[in-house]
């Protein structure tokens, strides 16, 4: 009986040892993706000002811009909530690689910086797990290489994984932040939590 509850205790003990290695390389991942887009925004800007595109084609802006997060695989931008202190980047995506260092533009809804509604994925026990935490009012900042975007909360949803209405495209631009709910689900969580963000004014 003893070298059973030995062999539990030793089980239990890696998995726990497992699951914070687990948590501490995301926040590694986390942290070179941030300090990879500031390196990379910084590379784009001249000291004190931005590039003068004004002469550029848009097709021009946007190849450049493409060019320079791809070449170095750098995230699209960075998502900002100070009221739940979160500091997330942007990722193209919503595999669970992506997911598991980033939150991830889900696919089809509006890139940063163009109109229209950005649909982005986190993980609730990741990088969402505050959105909880959210009410409407509150600021949501998203920094690309053209600025940052200042969005306001506009409203909470809980809606059914079927109920993609909600990346529907928008006229004005807005964000729609989407995580599995509940957030204590033990499980694969049945329902969705979205928070709908819009242009602050």
């Amino acid at each position: 009986m003893r070298l059973v509850e030995r062999i539990a205790i030793a089980a239990g003990l890696v998995l726990i040892a497992a699951f914070a290695g687990l948590r501490l390389h995301r926040a590694a991942m986390a942290r070179k993706d941030l300090r990879a887009f500031e390196e990379a925004r910084r590379a784009v800007i001249l000291p004190g000002e931005p590039i003068d595109t004004r002469l550029w084609s848009p097709q021009r802006i946007a190849a450049h811009e493409r060019s320079v997060r791809e070449s170095s695989g750098i995230p699209l931008g960075v998502l900002r909530i100070p009221k739940i202190r979160l500091e997330a980047p942007l990722e193209d995506g919503v595999d669970d690689l992506t997911l598991d260092r980033a939150v991830g533009r889900i696919p089809g809804t509006a890139r940063p910086g163009e109109a229209g509604n950005l649909g982005i994925a986190g993980h609730r026990d990741g990088f969402f797990r505050g959105l909880k935490d959210l009410e409407p009012g509150d600021a949501v900042l998203l920094e690309t290489f053209s600025g940052v975007g200042r969005y306001v909360v506009d409203r909470i949803t809980v809606v059914d994984p079927s109920d993609v209405e909600v990346l529907d495209p928008t006229p004005a631009p807005a964000l729609t932040l989407v995580t599995c709910y509940p957030f204590y689900f033990v499980g694969s969580a049945p329902r969705r939590y979205v928070v709908r963000a819009v242009a602050a004014r």
